[in-house]
This record gives C-alpha cells, sequence and structure tokens, in this order.
C-alpha cells in the first residue's frame, strides 16, 4: 500500500532513530512510505497527496489533528500509539500491542468507525475528536504552561493528581444548557459531551461509549457528586480502568449559552487569549451528525 506516515518525535519518550525504525518496519510489510513529521512544515500538505492508508505514529494530540483533516476523504487511518495518554488508541483496543502486530494485522484488518464531533461558536466551527466542555477540567487546561494538566516527570498520573487537588477546591459554574432540546441547565463541577470513554489523563468516564454509535456521553457532576468523583480520582492507581460511574445522559446535540468560561475543545481552549469580543460569548453548540473517520485495527 501507499502509505503516508505522519510522525510526532516528541511524543511519549521517543528516540532519535524512532523515525528511521518506522518507516522500515512499514517497509518490511511491503507499503511504500512517505514520511513527515508533525513539527515540521509540509504534513499537511502530505495528507493531500494520494495514499491508501495514513498512518499517524503519536498521542491523542497528533492522531487528532490529522483525523480531523481526514473526514470525508476516504482514506482510513492506521495507528502507532506513541503519546501519553493514548486515549483513542485505548479506545481503540490498541494499546499494549506491539506495532509488528498492529501493522501485520493491516492485511486483513478490523474496521472501526469512530464518529467526529461539530462544535460551533462565536469563533467559528471545527470538528472535535475526545469531547467538549467546561468547568473544572477545561479551567485546568487553560491555565499557564507548566501549572496546567498534564505537565511534569509522569504527565497522566501528575494530571491526575492536579485534577483532584482542583476538585476537592473548586467552585460550581453556573450553565444554562440543553441537549436535544432538553434543558439540563445547573450548576455543575464539570459538564462534559464525550465523543470516547476515555479524556484528559486517562479519564474514564463515558463507560458506554461505543466507537461509531452516533452519540455522545454528557457527564454532568454536581455538587451532590463531588466527593464520588474525588474518590475515583483518589483510586485510579488501583485500576486504570476504574469507572467514575458519574451522572451521564446520552445525546446528538448540546447548546451551551457560553458567557466567556474556560472551554475546552479537545485539547483547544476557548477564549483564546487575545480574541476579539465577538468571539467570547454567544451560543456553542457540539453535535454529532454523521462526520466520521475509519481506523484500521488488527482483526
Amino acid at each position: 500500500m501507499r502509505v503516508t506516515l505522519i510522525h510526532n518525535p516528541g511524543a511519549g519518550r521517543q528516540r532519535p532513530r524512532d523515525a528511521a525504525r518506522l518507516c522500515e518496519l512499514l517497509g518490511e510489510h511491503g507499503h511504500e512510505v512517505r514520511y513527515r513529521s508533525s513539527k515540521e512544515d509540509g504534513w499537511k500538505e502530505a495528507l493531500k497527496k494520494k495514499a491508501d492508508l495514513v498512518v499517524v505514529a503519536g498521542g491523542d494530540g497528533t492522531v487528532g489533528k490529522v483525523a480531523r483533516r481526514m473526514v470525508g476523504r476516504g482514506v482510513p487511518i492506521g495507528l502507532l500509539p506513541s503519546g501519553t495518554a493514548n486515549n483513542i488508541a485505548r479506545t481503540l483496543g490498541l494499546l499494549e500491542r506491539p506495532f509488528e502486530e498492529i501493522v501485520r494485522g493491516w492485511a486483513s484488518p478490523r474496521r472501526v468507525r469512530l464518529d467526529v464531533g461539530v462544535v460551533a461558536g462565536p469563533w467559528g466551527e471545527r470538528y472535535f475528536i475526545e469531547g467538549v466542555g467546561a468547568g473544572v477540567f477545561a479551567t485546568l487546561i487553560a491555565k499557564p504552561s507548566g501549572t496546567g494538566l498534564k505537565k511534569g516527570a509522569s504527565p497522566v498520573e501528575s494530571g491526575l493528581q492536579r485534577l483532584q487537588n482542583a476538585v476537592a477546591h473548586c467552585e460550581a459554574l453556573e450553565l444554562y444548557a440543553k441537549l436535544d432540546g432538553q434543558d439540563i441547565s445547573g450548576r455543575y463541577l464539570l459538564m462534559e459531551a464525550l465523543n470516547l470513554a476515555y479524556i484528559g489523563p486517562n479519564l474514564h468516564l463515558a463507560h458506554d461509549s461505543k466507537p461509531g454509535d452516533g452519540a455522545f456521553d454528557v457527564v454532568l457532576v454536581t455538587e451532590d457528586e463531588r466527593a464520588r468523583l474525588l474518590y475515583y480520582l483518589e483510586h485510579w492507581q488501583d485500576n486504570r480502568d476504574r469507572l467514575a460511574v458519574l451522572p451521564t445522559r446520552r445525546g446528538k446535540r448540546l447548546e451551551i449559552e457560553w458567557t466567556g468560561f474556560a472551554l475546552h475543545i479537545d485539547d483547544k481552549i476557548r477564549p483564546k487569549a487575545k480574541a476579539k469580543p465577538r468571539e467570547i460569548a454567544g451560543v456553542v453548540e457540539a453535535r454529532i451528525d454523521g462526520h466520521a473517520v475509519e481506523f484500521l485495527a488488527p482483526d
């Protein structure tokens, strides 16, 4: 196959020769490889060139950037998880599998459809892969570099610890929202519309989520659930796949009256630091309406 390989050399615990090893591995299985680093100019243009498969070697950020550009292209994605959280790979069942096994499996693969959500606000529209939300999680992501969520020598572990500390002291946020036309307004520590079972530092919040199921899970955490969320964050070391078991509703269209509070779209925050006044308030709509990408996985 003609393969476009998008590689993030800074993801996870990458080593200097990893790019060459990845190209060698793909070549050994008969693939013609076009390599691009996601850290250099040209990777977006490479996705526009003809290919039978786009392979992403990186973490959730890199996978998300590529997947958003492959919507509607009809070209499947192969994933070689190399990040820290790897929520997308975890959802697809690709973690703890050798790259050799994953690549070999593309010969007769299982094809997994993954919904791609659309979020629209005063700034315009964009796709999202993991989720959209407000409250303590978004506020922590929005903190300046070095004080935010996934920082430190062990980003997942330190991120969960920082989130635990934030949940213990944060105030609830008054949110006015509708889910599929039904009013769900209230005071929330956390409101997340999740397209994956996992988000951020492996938070397992949407336990009923399935790839390509045509809906997202909206997790709603009020003051009454603060202790339950804290218990989950205090005991994640016992079982990385422990369920948070928080109030959740399923839907296809979430509307939030946005007044400029921190709002995350995957790993991006709104409002931007230099946002214009007209980009800081209005109705934000997150929806699932048929957009998707297809991943290849070993059968």
